[in-house]
């Protein structure tokens, strides 16, 4: 249903404009609001966000039509106007589309050309909405999907690369807020959420710096990737400067329970898998990365404690000209035939 606000001082305009669309009222097809003056109308607009068109004179007392035109905008950016008055002359039109009318109407009014001209608007206030809406969902997309997936899904070649896969070289990170999952069942749900979400937007803003993206979080657990030049160490960086944030925060306070955050760590760097993993079926595929290099990095940050940074002995040859390591000894990872010797990056 159209609503529609009419504004004239004239009462017998209203009057005219309930018996001529009697049939589209009482169809729930228009639904008109009254206003007697520019000031009337936007204490209207005011109550009715959801109206679609003004309809308004221009001669008024207190507050006149083109007033109301140059204030309309600001009181709701999607309505559009129509002028309806005697006032047909040029400068009185073109006074009013400058102000941002869409269109003119002269009395005595032809209420065929009203309905006709209204529909004409209230079409082009639907795609002025559709379109408001798709950018909103667009925004919200962007805030579950990273923003290098929107833009391939807008490419080309889109649909035949939903099953194109390569090889790549790249850094897998995977981190952990430790404890959060026994702190959390004490905690109310909207302070559980509001707090881990704090705390991802830490790791968040760090991989980002790095051009890293995130390609899933996972409960309380974050998992990273890095491409390009210098992946291993642009992710190193990003852990270090994660574990400090973390070691900064103060602590959390809920009830009587206390949280101090911290994070546990795990990196590998190697040959992956890239491709769209999961169910077309279901039209549920995550664009992300598998194989024994993830794997291992995520038994790494199981092995890591807290404030830890692990990474495999391959790594540690990788990066100990350039950061201070630490050899912690041989653990066994699982799916490993044999003990894995590991490394904590300290800076």
């Amino acid at each position: 249903m159209a609503k529609i606000l009419v504004v004239d001082d004239e009462a017998d305009l209203e009057l005219l404009i309930k018996q001529k669309f009697r049939k589209k009222i009482r169809e729930n097809i228009y639904e008109f609001v009254f206003a007697q003056n520019g000031e009337d109308a936007l204490v209207k607009v005011g109550e009715n966000p959801d109206l679609d068109v003004v309809l308004s004179d221009i001669n008024m007392p207190v507050m006149d039509g083109l007033t109301l035109l140059s204030r309309l905008p600001d009181a709701n950016p999607i309505i559009r106007a129509v002028v309806v008055s005697a006032y047909g002359d040029m400068q009185n039109i073109r006074t009013a589309m400058n102000r941002g009318a869409f269109d003119f109407v002269c009395k005595p009014v032809d209420f065929e050309d009203l309905d006709l001209t209204m529909e004409k608007t209230l079409n082009h206030v639907l795609q002025v909405r559709e379109t408001m809406q798709a950018i909103k969902e667009n925004n919200i997309l962007k805030m579950y999907v990273d923003e290098n997936v929107i833009n391939f899904m807008n490419s080309k070649g889109f649909e035949k690369s939903l099953y194109d896969n390569e090889i790549v070289d790249a850094t897998v990170m995977f981190l952990d807020v430790c404890g959060f999952t026994a702190f959390s069942e004490n905690v109310p749900a909207n302070e559980v959420v509001k707090l881990i979400n704090q705390l991802f937007e830490m790791i968040v803003k760090e991989v980002i710096a790095q051009n890293g993206h995130i390609d899933k979080f996972m409960g309380d657990a974050v998992m990273a990737v890095f491409r390009g030049k210098y992946h291993l160490d642009r992710a190193i960086d990003v852990a270090i400067a994660a574990r400090d944030h973390m070691k900064a925060a103060p602590e959390v306070a809920a009830g009587d329970k206390v949280f101090k955050p911290m994070i546990s760590i795990g990196i590998n760097s190697g040959e992956m898998i890239s491709g769209n993993i999961g169910s077309a079926s279901l039209r549920r595929l995550d664009y992300t990365v598998i194989g024994d290099t993830v794997n291992t990095a995520q038994r790494l940050q199981s092995a890591a404690k807290a404030n830890q940074i692990v990474i495999s002995e391959e790594v540690y040859h990788q990066i100990k000209e350039s950061f201070k390591c630490e050899r912690i000894g041989e653990v066994s990872l699982k799916n490993k035939a044999k003990p894995v010797v590991i490394y904590e990056v300290l800076e």
